[in-house]
């Protein structure tokens, strides 16, 4: 607690470098505040680092698009994109006020005052859902993560992906139970998806970005879409 009462955060930056090899001359620093207490979660997962590489290796395609990341937290992959010339804008529960507050704090962090922060609860048709902007990609690492919110999670990206019918959701995943999918959900959604293998971008080894991370997790990367068959 501070002199006022109020709780004070135990704050550190985790350091990422992206492109840093003998095969590139081009490099990208960024820096993530972690709030260091259980309770609040807020940490780079292994699934973020694994987008926020391919956010890197496409960055020439995210250059003045619009990207919408989902479930931010600490907002890597967004923080990646903005840095990478995209139009981001971040959204974590709009229940959730520390998590939208250490999105702001991730884009001080690196200089992006121009990135928008916005609650978004999953499974919520709300104003801000509904008036977002015409969306290019959207975005989400590990938001596959508890079984019971997943058709709330699919019914945000559906929303968002019929409003937008040529953009995409470009998402990672941990494997943690060989019994959780989201096949049917996809069905019912009239969504599909594609497995990106992880070498296509170079995201198939246990570190990345300068860091310790994925480490020995399995984490998946794909990309859905809304089925090219139900589009109008």
């Amino acid at each position: 607690m501070d002199n006022n009462g109020a709780e004070t955060l135990c704050v550190a930056q985790k350091v990422f470098t992206f492109g840093e090899n003998k095969n590139t001359w081009q490099s990208l620093t960024v820096s993530i505040p972690e709030v260091l207490d259980p309770q609040y979660g807020m940490y780079v997962w292994p699934c973020a680092v694994v987008l926020a590489q391919y956010v890197w290796a496409q960055r020439e395609e995210l250059k003045e698009k619009t990207v919408l990341e989902l479930g931010a937290g600490v907002s890597l992959p967004g923080v990646v994109a903005a840095k990478c010339g995209a139009k981001v804008i971040l959204t974590d529960s709009a229940e959730l006020p520390l998590c939208l507050e250490n999105c702001r704090r991730s884009c001080a962090a690196n200089s992006l005052p121009d990135v928008q922060v916005s609650g978004l609860t999953w499974g919520e048709i709300s104003p801000d859902l509904v008036l977002l902007p015409t969306l290019d990609i959207i975005l989400g690492s590990d938001v596959f993560y508890e079984p019971e919110d997943f058709e709330n999670v699919l019914v945000t990206i559906a929303f968002i992906l019929w409003k937008n019918p040529k953009a995409q959701f470009w998402t990672t995943y941990q494997e943690r139970s060989a019994d959780w999918s989201i096949e049917a959900l996809l069905h019912k959604w009239k969504l599909s998806c594609i497995e990106i293998p992880l070498e296509r971008f170079n995201a198939n080894k246990p570190q990345l970005a300068g860091s310790t991370l994925p480490g020995s997790h399995t984490v998946q990367m794909m990309i859905i879409t809304v089925k090219t068959d139900d589009r109008l």
